[in-house]
């Protein structure tokens, strides 16, 4: 018999959602499996992968609504908007308050236009962006229409940010670190991302790769099976 379902995989830092996906193939010794959701290689948290039949779940779990807890820097731009780029400004932020930093997030909740960034793997004429980005090619990209449900300010200590985002699917959160930013004058990159929530999956019953190398039984009963997550999905629309 084999595994058919959506393993709540807390993804490590420093490891692609696409790495992530072959290595819990490997663990759980399954052919047919892809994740619902990409994360960027140094974000961490919920990433879903889909096994077997589960991979029919794809869209279903893709729309569900995302929540993030991150941390951006004021002040500092790079060019991929996120700590892994080259530094290109940098800008004062001493006279910066939390207020002005609520009102600027305030700008970006609701439905808003959102520019995919150069650094992503959104394709043009076939090619993942960042390839091109790599060797300097800037491309002109189309915006994309997101729904940002909330921004919470968790700790403020200028210039490091931490907040909640709730959104859509498709929201690029180093975009709208590196918007706030720009709302507030000095620039911003976004130095660290956790996705705690995906749908009806949250971060705390995630399981980890280690985890999951503990038995063979271990690992199989972490998979949420398909008629489960269709009730979880269900019982989320009612």
């Amino acid at each position: 018999m084999g595994i058919h379902g959506v393993l709540n995989l807390n993804k490590p830092p420093k490891l692609t959602s696409r790495q992530a996906v072959d290595r819990v193939k490997r663990i759980l010794d399954v052919k047919k499996a892809g994740h619902g959701g990409t994360l960027d290689p140094d974000a961490t948290g919920v990433l879903l992968i889909c096994l077997g039949d589960g991979t029919k779940l794809f869209e279903a779990l893709q729309a569900g609504t995302k929540e993030y807890e991150g941390t951006l820097i004021l002040g500092v731009t790079t060019d991929t908007l996120d700590a892994n780029g080259q530094i290109i400004k940098t800008a004062d932020t001493s006279q910066i308050t939390a207020d002005q930093i609520r009102s600027a997030c305030q700008q970006f909740v609701g439905e808003i236009e959102q520019m995919p960034p150069m650094f992503s793997a959104v394709k043009h004429k076939g090619k993942p962006l960042y390839k091109l980005a790599r060797r300097g090619i800037e491309v002109e990209r189309r915006s994309r229409r997101i729904f940002i449900e909330s921004i919470e300010l968790l700790l403020c200590n200028i210039p490091e940010v931490r907040f909640r985002v709730v959104c859509s699917k498709g929201t690029y959160i180093r975009v709208l670190a590196a918007d706030i930013g720009t709302a507030l004058g000095c620039g911003a990159h976004l130095s660290e991302l956790t996705r705690t929530r995906s749908g009806v999956f949250k971060i705390e019953g995630a399981h980890t790769l280690d985890s999951l190398k503990r038995t063979p039984e271990f690992a199989r009963e972490a998979v949420t099976p398909i008629d489960a997550v269709d009730d979880m999905l269900h019982r989320q629309l009612h």
